[in-house]
């Protein structure tokens, strides 16, 4: 199983808003610049992040965006569920309609693995993201000019 590229962005996107949460807005310009993402590309996922409420959008001259919750409450699954939808690596596990699923092994393997990084996704927040970016930059040498 693959995340999308569009999800991996919007990760990226709202990483950006949580590093610059207390400092106000961002602009799309803003982050597709920090990010080295496009800002079309960008606006395409914005508009369901808040629609979901996990973005607040301004506008006017010192418009832009924030995160609706600090982001110590928001985790990347519910980022990854508004952009992606289910993690599940196959369809029946969400949905088992299959006639062999009270006697399929595979099935048990598959609930298993979407636990599994279910567990992972749900239990990692955009605030404890932002603090390994963090420490990353300040720990890259070519940052520390």
């Amino acid at each position: 199983m693959k995340i999308s590229t569009k999800g991996r962005y919007g990760i990226r996107l709202m990483l950006s808003l949580a590093i610059h949460y207390e400092k106000g807005t961002l602009s799309l310009k803003t982050i597709a610049n920090e990010q080295q993402i496009s800002e079309k590309y960008l606006e395409q996922i914005i508009n369901p992040l808040t629609k979901a409420g996990l973005v607040k959008s301004f506008r006017g001259a010192q418009g832009g965006y924030i995160l609706s919750r600090h982001p110590k409450e928001i985790t990347v699954g519910e980022i990854l569920q508004v952009l992606e939808g289910s993690l599940s690596p196959v369809s029946c596990v969400d949905s088992p309609t299959c006639p062999n699923s009270d006697s399929c092994v595979s099935l048990s393997l598959w609930k298993r693995m979407k636990n599994a990084l279910d567990e992972v996704v749900d239990n990692t927040t955009l605030e404890s993201m932002a603090e390994e970016y963090l420490e990353k930059e300040l720990g890259n040498p070519r940052n520390n000019k």
